[in-house]
């Protein structure tokens, strides 16, 4: 992939901090929920969910990034965190596409301009899931 198709907003290496609601929107799920909720979206868009960034300690989040001012569209449930225009002064960890980003990396390969997570996909998917959890 050649530069021109990065967003400004990803880093050429390293990480860095955006502001989120800005140039993008997160809903972040923790751990095997979120490696599921991926698994579903990549099946459900021929294996090119769009842009997911995986924390690879701690937590393991997985962050969903949507188009910007997206995520206010929805009532997210519980185990989706919203980082988006709603929330104040929220940030996330953004890797470069290539070297050594750890803790961070693109779990669907680097994004490319203009594609998001689908955000309406993105809640069906977690709203399946809850309807889908034995209590």
């Amino acid at each position: 992939m050649t530069s021109e198709h990065t967003p400004d907003w990803v880093p050429a290496f390293g990480l860095q901090l955006r502001l989120t609601g800005v140039h993008f929107d997160a809903i972040r799920v923790r751990g095997v929920r979120g490696e599921a909720v991926l698994h579903h979206l990549a099946t459900l868009t021929e294996g090119d969910p769009g842009p997911v960034i995986r924390e690879l300690s701690g937590g393991r989040w997985n962050y969903f990034l949507l188009a910007p001012g997206t995520s206010k569209d929805f009532d997210w449930p519980p185990g989706a965190t919203c980082f988006g225009p709603a929330a104040r002064d929220q940030y996330v960890g953004v890797p470069a596409p290539y070297g050594n980003t750890f803790p961070l990396s693109w779990r669907c390969g680097p994004p490319r301009q203009g594609v998001f997570v689908d955000g309406e996909l993105l809640h069906g998917v977690l709203m399946a899931q809850l309807v889908g959890e034995p209590e």
